[in-house]
């Protein structure tokens, strides 16, 4: 019985592995853009609840308990 070299016993996993790898290769670009645009949204909320009244309160009173731990304020 001839053995086959490694290298040939290994082609159609290989070729299995490379096809699979191929069919995924955008996935990456995908998560980041998703992310990208999570993050986007997040900081505009952000943004919008922290400049309006609703965030000058929220920093005044944490700034005041902040001095209150201290015992400073």
């Amino acid at each position: 019985m001839t053995r086959r070299p490694l290298s040939a016993r290994m082609a159609p996993e290989l070729s299995r592995n490379r096809k699979r790898s191929r069919s995924e290769d955008g996935i990456t670009t995908a998560e980041y853009a998703v992310g990208t645009a999570a993050g986007a949204g997040l900081a505009g909320l952000l943004y919008k609840m922290l400049s309006g009244g609703f965030g000058n309160e929220l920093l005044t009173t944490l700034f005041d308990h902040v001095l209150g731990l201290l015992g400073i304020g």
